[in-house]
């Protein structure tokens, strides 16, 4: 087992890398007002953005499911790493080599599991990308290349190589890098041969398949000799870091351009995309092996910031397999918020033809929006009846309707209404509108989603909604109550801006706080140094809170205030000082009423010395409590 990363080493990597410029890896992200930054989750599934960065604090928070945490956290979440494992990580991205407390510095041995497979695959794309570069054996790969229109350099870009035809090339050159059979054949670069792991790739033209962080994690293989009798195109098997349905070549050559236009152009394959690029056209990329589906949606969808101006081109072969292709397309075009279209070239050539045949300029045309998909779909399907006839149009208008009836946005969902009674020929056309809406209700009414929240729904320590089956739970925060609603914003002062708090606010009680999750949250502060160290040492404060926090749920809660927006545009000692205040107030408001309970429980007949005491605090309290009323911060 890998020893424990020296402490010192932690902090340095999560000092050293922004946790902005990590999440931006994955999705899109925007401002969010002061200084935070905010998009679309990658740990669930949403229309607006509720995810939050604050790059001055190190944080994120998810507002929709409590995801949240430092850098670290992030990559180990959203990677499915251990803690080691995303440490090295970013320790790698920002060139800081790691100590270990026990067995010194780094060795290959000590790396984790997913680290040396994405290694390995690493080291192998440089392998082949120099077969093919200098290697004889290869010329069969650049004269494949060379006939498709791509030079040496476009290879280069791409990062194409060449896997030699003999049994264990590769295997025998990832032994001398030092990696493990048990761990060529994990990762799907070697598979069992007669006599042990052999090349699972040979003879094959090849195209590394990076995740959106840009790591190669897999390999497509393009068939390129007459006596290979394996398929055309061969995938990486599914590993640890491969998923083919969450991967798509390219992504991270484009994910920049899809952010910044707003437009994503979906192609069938390797070559395509390579087409669409040099063409100018680099936001394309291409499923690996497999139909597009949810989960590319939503890799897609965060870096769109998935919204109504948003673009989503698919370009298909127009031969029967391509129309398939379309029409799974278009059975997820309702998990988009974007509008997607298909491009179809007259002639049916896929983009990697249409730029031998016609040039760059003919794919960038190609790729302009054309024809929305639902157009499409509904055309496919309206074409396999005789409209001539009334059974054909009745026939075509019951198999589209319910498909115009799944489109979620009622007003487009009119509109393609119209535009179906057009396509069939049904001159009715609130005949077809009705029918539309009669079967979207049904649908509806048969198992579509339950009702709302309500709106004045308490939230659990962990911020969830009390009825959330299986989610953690807490003492209720019901965040219209006044009393709560100060505490919170209190609490995201002393996080946030302790300056502006301290030294006041660590001689607040635990007990000050009526909500326990606050309670907590102010223990865990005050475990980590108070607001007067947060002051000091800003850097280290938050990291410090976290650690200090007895379990994940109040660990969670300290994210979240430290993320949460403070509910002031001009956040300021005047406006911290009136938090303190109205907190201290309602302490001595309570203690207060305690007292006078006490005394009336006491009557007249209790002991004398203890009851003057009683009255002697109550007479103390009532006049702090006065003065914070006349005088305010200053009576602190």
């Amino acid at each position: 087992m890998a020893g424990r990363i020296n402490d010192e080493d932690v902090k340095a990597v999560r000092d050293a890398v922004p946790i902005d410029a990590v999440v931006s890896e994955y999705l899109q992200l925007r401002g969010a007002g002061g200084g935070n930054l905010k998009g679309l989750c990658p740990f669930h599934d949403e229309k607006s953005p509720s995810f939050q960065v604050s790059p001055s604090k190190g944080l994120f928070h998810c507002f929709g499911c409590q995801e949240g945490g430092d850098t670290i956290t992030f990559v180990m979440k959203v990677d499915h790493l251990s803690f080691s494992e995303a440490v090295e990580r970013l320790a790698g991205t920002a060139g800081i080599t790691l100590r270990y407390e026990e067995g010194g510095y780094n060795p290959s041995h000590q790396r984790g599991e997913r680290i040396r497979l994405v290694e390995a695959h690493k080291a192998a794309a440089v392998y082949y990308a120099e077969q093919l570069d200098s290697q004889p054996e290869a010329e069969i790969g650049r004269t494949f290349l060379a006939e498709r229109g791509f030079d040496q350099s476009a290879a280069t870009h791409f990062s194409v190589g060449y896997s030699p035809a003999g049994w264990d090339h590769l295997t025998r050159f990832l032994r001398g890098k030092g990696f493990t059979d048990k761990e060529l054949l994990l990762s799907g670069l070697a598979q069992e041969g007669r006599r042990g792991p052999i090349d699972r790739f040979r003879g094959r033209l090849m195209w590394p398949i990076r995740d959106i962080s840009g790591e190669v994690v897999g390999f497509g293989a393009r068939r390129l000799r007459a006596d290979d009798n394996g398929p055309k195109y061969l995938n990486t098997p599914e590993t640890p870091i491969y998923r083919k349905s969450q991967v798509l070549y390219g992504i991270d050559l484009a994910k920049k351009d899809i952010a910044k236009a707003s437009r994503a152009v979906v192609v069938e394959g390797y070559t395509d995309v390579m087409a669409c690029h040099l063409a100018g056209v680099t936001t394309a990329i291409a499923t690996c092996g497999t139909a597009f589906g949810a989960d590319h949606i939503k890799i897609l969808r965060r870096l769109l910031m998935d919204n109504g101006s948003a673009r989503v081109i698919f370009t298909f072969d127009g031969d029967s397999a391509g129309q398939k292709a379309a029409l799974r397309a278009f059975e997820d075009d309702q998990k988009f918020a974007a509008e997607t279209y298909i491009a179809i070239a007259p002639d049916g050539m896929d983009p990697c033809d249409l730029r031998l045949a016609k040039g760059d300029e003919a794919v960038a045309e190609l790729t302009e929006p054309r024809t929305p998909l639902f157009e499409f779909a509904l055309r496919q399907i309206v074409a396999r009846y005789d409209l001539d006839t009334p059974a054909g149009r009745a026939a075509a208008l019951d198999e589209a309707a319910p498909v115009v009836a799944r489109i979620k946005n009622s007003a487009s969902q009119h509109e393609v209404a119209v535009q179906l009674a057009g396509l069939v020929g049904i001159l009715d056309t609130q005949f077809v509108v009705k029918r539309v809406g009669q079967i979207a209700r049904w649908a509806r009414d048969r198992g579509g989603q339950g009702p709302a929240p309500e709106r004045g729904a308490q939230r659990t320590a962990a911020g969830f909604d009390e009825s959330g089956a299986g989610r953690p739970r807490g003492a209720a925060l019901n965040l219209r109550n006044a009393v709560h609603a100060t505490e919170r914003e209190l609490l995201k002062l002393a996080l946030q801006r302790p300056e502006l708090v301290s030294p006041a606010f660590d001689a607040y009680g635990v007990d000050e706080f009526t909500a326990p999750p606050y309670a907590a949250v102010r223990e865990a502060v005050m475990e980590a140094g108070g607001a007067e160290h947060g002051a000091r040492a800003p850097q280290e404060y938050l990291v410090r809170v976290r650690e200090a926090a007895p379990d994940d749920q109040v660990r969670a809660m300290v994210t979240e205030l430290a993320v949460e927006a403070i509910m002031r545009r001009t956040v300021d000692e005047l406006y911290a000082g009136e938090q303190l205040v109205a907190v201290r107030r309602r302490a001595v408001d309570r203690r207060v009423q305690d007292i006078q309970s006490t005394l009336t429980r006491l009557g007249s007949g209790g002991d004398p010395a203890h009851l003057a005491a009683v009255q002697n605090e109550l007479w103390v309290l009532q006049q702090y409590g006065q003065s914070l009323r006349e005088r305010g911060a200053d009576a602190l």
